[in-house]
């Protein structure tokens, strides 16, 4: 009984991730377009940041939605390391993401 809720779930969040970097590119573009006027490093400096956020957001829902289908029954090994292969290559591209944006490593934010 739980295994197609958590389907539907998983179903559910893989599409609010791609929804979310579909409409986070959108705005990204909408906005770059809005300031265009106040030169091109800024635009492209914003556009940047906005479009990484976007893809930021995608991915940690699309990792929610790998761990749920993953988890609503009881996995092969086989399945558990390709979600640790899939886990660790969003979080790899998440971690670069973000140090891309922020111009340093998480640990140094305070400095």
């Amino acid at each position: 009984m739980l295994e197609p809720m958590a389907v539907a779930a998983a179903q559910f969040m893989e599409a609010a991730g791609i929804l979310v970097v579909l409409l986070g590119t959108l705005f990204s573009i909408a906005l770059a377009l809005r300031h265009r006027h106040r030169g091109g490093a800024f635009v492209y400096r914003a556009f940047r940041e906005d479009l990484g956020r976007a893809i930021l957001l995608g991915l940690e829902l699309l990792v929610a939605a790998d761990i749920i289908r993953t988890v609503s029954h009881v996995p092969s090994l086989e399945e558990v390391a390709v979600l640790g292969a899939i886990v660790l290559i969003r979080t790899f591209l998440s971690f670069s993401i973000q140090v891309e944006l922020d111009g340093r490593l998480p640990w140094r934010r305070g400095s």
